[in-house]
């Protein structure tokens, strides 16, 4: 169960948020009737009960032969075709999943950058390994992802037969069109398909995440379950539910100055979570010149280095901390020593998670006391049923967001910017007329 607090907030009363009942109002509507702007885009909110069963399974069918027959998998995508299932993976199966002993393969992330170094250094693990490839693109021509899928599919190349290379690629697509498609069935891929209306950040649950979760022996019909409990949870409470109080908090501190959102939580294993966050709200509600700045961190080590900004720093900021609320499965107690040099008896037969707690509390009190609020969002277990919940919470809330601000929480033109120009500097045809502008424009940096 996830839960969202903010009464412990000094600026932000119950009449504050009352306030908010017809504009949430509205945008419930448009999320439950698909009549806001992007309602093409809507298909999330019914999609942990309303699945394709079919292709579930065969993703289940797929991960268990690629358990079977690789040594690596490599997931080639970007944005929302990798920062999803790597958030899961990181935080269910933790940051050094790749070093464990283990009968699922090491997943790496690739495609994502225009970095030959990484890439090669990736191909280097690869050398003496079995391999297969997911890789993940509407189009087929995303630029990044498709550079990495051609070096792969050409060094793979020298290693296995064309049947045996077909055997190990596994395209995640569009149902009928675009690049990927075609060499799909020119070269036997099998596929799975990226709905038509599920944008890529809000994409996890659907084929782009659930095949590479499922390949790292991830229990993805928990995870489904989860999104769904939620779902059921938060539409049966109505305009109270938490998911919505979220949304206009965050909402009301924006318009009381606040320009800048931090994640927190105190896992490193949430690291990537907060990388999907940011994604997730950064481009649904970052247009028209409005939306919050998302940012996160990881306590307590960028308390070591960020925590001075957050406590005494411009006054720019909220914090919204992630947290589970029962003690951690799997942890360690400090241990007693006689010669007590370091001055930690006083914590001997201390549970890690309590310590951890503790940090917690004491931040959050110093930086109210410095100025800074803080949100509390809190789940009960690390498990995969609860990150489901987790994910539709978020999710659920990015779009009442948006709404509330007022823009399209599901498209994503500034992104378009950088890609014209970058096509045009790199001499694609089409654009030489626009090459010849930027250039001259480029002749003084």
């Amino acid at each position: 169960m996830i839960t969202f607090q903010y009464s412990h907030l000094r600026s932000v009363t119950e009449a504050d948020v009352k306030a908010f009942d017809s504009r949430i109002a509205r945008a419930d509507e448009a999320i439950r009737n698909r009549s806001g702007a992007g309602n093409d885009f809507l298909g999330w909110v019914d999609l942990p009960v309303n699945y394709d069963r079919e292709e579930f399974a065969r993703i289940k069918e797929a991960a268990q032969k690629i358990k079977r027959d690789s040594d690596i998998l490599l997931v080639i995508g970007i944005g929302g075709s990798y920062l999803g299932a790597r958030a899961v993976i990181e935080f269910l199966q933790g940051v050094y999943y790749n070093g464990k002993r283990k009968n699922t393969p090491d997943i790496y992330f690739i495609g994502n950058s225009f970095n030959g170094e990484e890439l090669k250094n990736v191909l280097e693990l690869c050398e003496g390994k079995d391999v297969s490839v997911n890789v993940i693109s509407k189009s087929g021509t995303t630029t990044e992802s498709a550079i990495a899928f051609r070096i792969v599919r050409e060094y793979l190349a020298k290693r296995y037969t064309p049947a045996e290379l077909s055997s190990r690629i596994y395209a995640t697509t569009d149902r009928s069109r675009g690049a990927l498609r075609q060499m799909s069935t020119e070269n036997g891929y099998e596929t799975f398909v990226i709905p038509d209306d599920i944008g890529g950040r809000f994409s996890v649950l659907t084929p782009v995440g659930l095949l590479p979760i499922a390949c790292a022996g991830i229990d993805i019909d928990a995870l489904m379950a989860g999104a769904a409990a939620e779902r059921e949870a938060l539409f049966s409470a109505g305009l109270s539910n938490d998911a919505y109080r979220y949304a206009i908090v965050r909402n009301l501190l924006l318009e009381r100055g606040k320009a800048v959102e931090v994640l927190a939580s105190y896992d490193p294993s949430f690291r990537f979570l907060g990388e999907w966050f940011k994604q997730l709200f950064g481009e649904s509600e970052g247009k028209q010149k409005k939306g919050l700045f998302p940012a996160s961190v990881v306590y307590s080590s960028d308390l070591h280095s960020l925590g001075q900004f957050m406590q005494d720093g411009s006054p720019i900021l909220f914090e919204t901390v992630c947290t589970l609320s029962k003690p951690a499965t799997r942890d360690l107690t400090v241990p007693f020593e006689e010669a007590n040099a370091d001055g930690l008896n006083y914590l001997a037969g201390e549970a890690m998670y309590k310590i951890n707690k503790k940090a917690m509390l004491g931040t959050l009190l110093a930086h109210e006391q410095g100025g800074t609020e803080t949100l509390l969002i809190r789940y009960d277990v690390k498990d995969a049923r609860t990150l489901g919940e987790l994910i539709y919470f978020f999710e659920l809330s990015c779009a009442a967001s948006g709404y509330l601000l007022e823009v399209n929480p599901f498209d994503q033109p500034g992104v378009e910017a950088y890609k014209k120009n970058m096509f045009a500097l790199l001499g694609k045809p089409g654009y030489e007329e626009q090459r010849a502008s930027l250039e001259e424009q480029l002749k003084n940096i």
